[in-house]
Order: structure tokens, then C-alpha cells, then sequence
């Protein structure tokens, strides 16, 4: 199990320098188009060929690295802070107040999960902020549940009821001891769900609902080369590589973490 945990660490690792700092891989301008050097295939002066106006492809994915993954990371974020934030209401705030939140978060699952994206976007309007902000609420009921499950069952554990016991407050318990413990589970469902958002971005940007151009972004890449597979193979590949590395990456990390959580808990 750790031998290919690494591999994915290490990849994961890189892709998130590549999204941060791209300019320490490429110093040529991802949206230089050049229309005599149009569909040129990999080369020495381009290493992975050229799209239909002339950018450079490798510059082009380098630099779509950020938006491609803030996507999905932004996604995940969001989802995990108002996830936890509901979660822990609705364990701790009494009967009526987990009713409700059970009931609106039993709503968000019954709305098809597309339908809904769409629908923030069209509110909100297309781009990358928009994409993150429809699979956060999509991704919402997931963390929340995981988070209520946890605090529900740590809220009954002897340094818990001995925190009570010494007169702490229901806040102080929570913050302290509760939440800290519960994270657990919650950091892992983020990881395994990370790379589900990858692809759901890709997906939305691929339709046009993501960053919009002359960014560059994989799925908006992949969208732009269909027209051109029968003459190049490039354009459409090499963004769709990068998208399964990354999300096979982000898999193997969160599958491995998911099995220590549970050893742990065994």
C-alpha cells in the first residue's frame, strides 16, 4: 500500500507547485498564439506540439494547472467548512435544529447533482468561482452527515464527559476536543472527493461554465481540440493526461489515508 502511496505524494506534491508557481517550469505566455505554427506536432521547439492558433501546449497546460485544480480544491474547501459547520449544529444544537438541517441537506440530495450545478452558474454566472461555489453545495450534504456522525459519537467519550465534569463550556468541549478528533474522517472524505471535483471541474469547463479564454484550463483545452482530432492527436491528449494524472494521484493519497483512518479505528 505505501509503495504506491508515494508515487501519488509525489505527484501531488508537484502538481500543486506546478499550480502555484508555474513560472519556475515555463517562462513562455500560455496564450502567445503564433498562426504560422498552427497544429505543429511535439517538437524541440515546442514539446508538446502547438494548438489551432498557434500556443504552446506545454506552456498551456503548465499554466492551466491552477485553474483546473482550484476548481476542484475550492470545491472541496467549501464544501468542508460549511460541511463541518453544519454537521456540528446539527449534533450539538438539539433535536430541532438536526431535524432541519437533516431535511434541508436531504433537499440539496434530491436535486440532481448537475441540474444544481448548473443552476449556481446560471445565478452566478460562468467561471472558475461559480464552478466551485455549484459542486461545493453539491459535495455540502456529504461532509456535513460525515461530521454530524463523528461528533454524535465523540460527544459520548469519558475525556469529553470529564471536560463537562470540570465545567468547561459546550463551546470550549467542542472546539477542543470534539472537533479536533473528528477531522479525521472529514480530511479524508475531502481527499477521496478532491479528485471527483477535478474531473466535475474539467467537465463544466469543457461545457464553457469554467474559467473562460483565453485561460488556459485542461477541460476547456479538451473542448477547443475536438474539432481538430482527425489532423492532431495532441491537443486533446496531453490536457487529458494531466487531468487522469492528477485525479489518479489525489485517489491513491486519499484511498491510503482512508485505510490508516480506519486501522486506527479498529
Amino acid at each position: 500500500m505505501a509503495k504506491s502511496f508515494w508515487p501519488g505524494a509525489v505527484v501531488l506534491t508537484l502538481l500543486a507547485v506546478l499550480a502555484l508557481f508555474p513560472s519556475l517550469f515555463t517562462g513562455t505566455d500560455p496564450d502567445a498564439a503564433d498562426l504560422n505554427a498552427t497544429l505543429q506536432p511535439p517538437s524541440g521547439a515546442h514539446w508538446l506540439g502547438t494548438d489551432q492558433n498557434g500556443r504552446d501546449l506545454y506552456a498551456r497546460i503548465v499554466h492551466g494547472a491552477g485553474p483546473s485544480l482550484l476548481i476542484g480544491a475550492g470545491a472541496v474547501g467549501l464544501a468542508l467548512v460549511a460541511g463541518v459547520l453544519v454537521g456540528v449544529a446539527a449534533a450539538q444544537l438539539g433535536r430541532t435544529v438536526d431535524q432541519v438541517l437533516s431535511r434541508s441537506l436531504d433537499v440539496i440530495l434530491s436535486v440532481p447533482g448537475l441540474l444544481l450545478v448548473f443552476l449556481v452558474v446560471a445565478v452566478l454566472g460562468p467561471g472558475g468561482g461559480p464552478a466551485s461555489v455549484g459542486l461545493a453545495v453539491v459535495s455540502l450534504p456529504g461532509f456535513a452527515r460525515v461530521a454530524r456522525a463523528e461528533v454524535i459519537r465523540l460527544r459520548g467519550a469519558h475525556y469529553v464527559e470529564a471536560a463537562h465534569g470540570f465545567g468547561w463550556s459546550r463551546a470550549q468541549v467542542v472546539l477542543r476536543h470534539i472537533l479536533p478528533n473528528a477531522l479525521g474522517p472529514v480530511m479524508v472524505l475531502a481527499t477521496v472527493t478532491l479528485g471527483a471535483m477535478i474531473v466535475a471541474g474539467s467537465s463544466l469547463s469543457f461545457v464553457g461554465l469554467g474559467p473562460q479564454p483565453p485561460t488556459a484550463e485542461w477541460g476547456a483545452m479538451l473542448a477547443d481540440s475536438q474539432e481538430f482530432l482527425a489532423v492532431a492527436w495532441w491537443p486533446a491528449a496531453f490536457p487529458g493526461a494531466a487531468i487522469t494524472v492528477a485525479v489518479l494521484a489525489v485517489t491513491v493519497v486519499g484511498g491510503h489515508l482512508q485505510r490508516r483512518i480506519e486501522r486506527g479505528r479498529t
